[in-house]
C-alpha cells in the first residue's frame, strides 16, 4: 500500500518495509506517530524504536 498522497514532511522516514511509508517518498502517511524504548535506560539513538510502524 502506498501513501505517496498522504505524505506528512514533518515526519522523515526510511523504513520502506514499514505499511505507513510514502512509496518513493521518506515520510511516514501517519499525522502522528509514536515513539518507545526497547532499553531501561536508552542511551543511544539506537535504543529507540518507533511504536507505529506496522510491516507491509
Amino acid at each position: 500500500m502506498e501513501h505517496q498522497e498522504c505524505a506528512n514532511h514533518s515526519i522523515e522516514c526510511t523504513v520502506t518495509q514499514c505499511q505507513n511509508h510514502c512509496g518513493q517518498e521518506n515520510f511516514c502517511s501517519l499525522h502522528k506517530i509514536k515513539v518507545g524504548t526497547h532499553e531501561k535506560n536508552p542511551s543511544m539513538e539506537q535504543c529507540t524504536d518507533c511504536l507505529s510502524y506496522v510491516k507491509k
